[in-house]
Formats: C-alpha cells, structure tokens, sequence
C-alpha cells in the first residue's frame, strides 16, 4: 500500500558493501511530521540502534539536523540471519510474527548488523514521493494526482517505464451524435477500450472497457474495468469498482446523507461502489 520508484539493485549494493544483517529502507521527514510513523534511530553510519512506532520525541538523523528517518516497510535480510533469528525466537518462545514489532527489535536488542539505507527517489522531481495509500481517502487523493496538470508521480518518465497490465483492447474512444449528444473528457486518463458516447469526464481516470453513455456526467471520480454508466446518470467524487452497472439517470455523490445508506462512504465523502455490485 506504498507509492514510490525505487532502484532496489542499490540498496542491495548497500546490504552487501555495509555486511550487513538487515538493511531497511528509509525516507527522511522533518522532525515534527515524524511522530506519525515509525521511525528508525540511526547513527552517523547509518547503523540502526533503534526502531520506534510513532515516537512523541523522535530521534534526528545525525548528519540531518530537524529530520528523522521513516521506516518505509522495505528490507534485505541476509537469509541466514533471518532463518537463524526465527528459529531462536522461537526457541524462546519469543514472539516472531511481524518484522516491525518483533523480529527487527530483536536483532537490533541482540546487536546484529543492521542498517539504514537512505531512499533513493527515482521519480526525478523537486520533492521526493512516497505515499501510504493504507486508506480510501490517501488512494484517492494519490490518484486524483494522477490527472492534476503537473502530477507529482511522473507517469510518462521513459527511463522509468512503468510495466503495466497491456490487455488485447481497442483504443479509448469518444463519439458524439449531434446536438447535445457530445463526448467531452478533461483532465482524465482512459484506458484502453474506454468508450465515451455522448457523456463527460472530468477529472477522473477511466479503467478499461468502461462505457459512458449520452449525458452521463463522471467527476472527480476512479472507475475501475467494466463498469458501465448509464444514460443521464451523475458521478461525482466516486470509486466505482469493476463490473458495475450504473443505472439511468442514477446519481453518486451528491446526496450525502442516501449514498451513506447503501455505500460505503469515506472520512472525506468519497462514495465507494464495491465490486460486482448490482443495484436494485
């Protein structure tokens, strides 16, 4: 549930020249955001001398003043050491279920070689980008980025493609019929085998095989693979997950207090549509 690019071939060149046990990878944040994550103490070779969740007074990183280092959830362990670790835990009866809780405690309790590897960002922008979508407000505010003018996650980087599912579709595709009946689409990425007849889009991405029909109106919105929008329905600040029908004339997102009754709705009001969902 991390967004990010990243070279893992460096930070195993880092695992190997530090001899290390365990490396985790790790992204430095001013000092006052840090209390919200866990937050790995480092000396000033980066060896880790501490791992703590959501520390009220978080350690600096030595050679960076006012900034903590954020355990990103990334690691290399050598296998033998980790094999080895486990099966001492459980000799003792220790509890080894989770990495962050108790398995890298203990091998930093227990003096092992055990390291902070500096994120390296391969997104090529000014600010560094990593982002926890644990949530349906974070997934969505990441991928409302996604159609902004100038993204934060550069999508389009051809040194660093991204290796997406390419399905055997046809083009996206918009089709106006005359009159009132134009398809327009704004700010908004579409998928293969998207068809927009007659409909909007605004500010939205589009999965494939979507079908928008004449004057269905789609906002602020993530529609997922084989969902169809039916005639004069209105989408707004939506996720409408695959396989769905919307049906005529059927409004999401506009009244609050029917799309609560019947979706699951957001801390920030984005309605979400589960998959395979058949309205009445």
């Amino acid at each position: 549930d991390h967004i990010y690019k990243m070279d893992y071939l460096k930070m195993m060149e880092y695992h190997i020249a530090q001899k290390s046990d365990l490396t985790m990878s790790c992204i430095d944040v001013p000092i006052e955001e840090a209390s919200r994550f866990g937050i790995v103490d480092a000396d000033a070779h980066n060896r880790v001398r501490g791992f703590l969740e959501k520390p009220s007074d978080p350690p600096e990183i030595p050679s960076k003043p006012g900034r903590s280092f954020v355990n990103m959830g990334i690691y290399v362990f050598n296998a033998k050491a980790l094999i080895d670790t486990l099966e001492e835990m459980e000799s003792k009866k220790v509890m080894n279920h989770d990495f962050g809780k108790d398995v890298i405690p203990y091998m930093v309790k227990n003096g092992m070689p055990c390291h902070a590897y500096p994120f390296v960002d391969e997104n090529k922008k000014e600010e560094i980008y990593w982002k926890d979508i644990g949530t349906l407000d974070s997934y969505y505010d990441a991928s409302m980025d996604l159609v902004s003018v100038v993204p934060e996650f550069n999508l389009y980087d051809a040194g660093w493609p991204l290796r997406g599912f390419q399905g055997q579709s046809p083009p996206a595709k918009l089709v106006s019929h005359g009159g009132e009946r134009v398809a327009r689409a704004f700010n908004s990425l579409m998928c293969d085998g998207a068809v927009v007849s007659g409909g909007g889009v605004e500010r939205s991405i589009v999965g494939a095989n979507v079908r928008i029909n004449s004057f269905a109106d789609v906002r602020d919105s993530i529609i997922m693979n084989n969902v169809e929008i039916g005639r004069n329905a209105r989408v707004r600040r939506a996720i409408i997950d695959k396989n769905v029908v919307v049906p005529e004339g059927f409004e999401i997102g506009y009244n609050p207090d029917e799309d609560r009754k019947r979706f699951t709705t957001s801390k920030n009001g984005v309605v979400v549509i589960p998959k395979n969902y058949v309205f009445d």
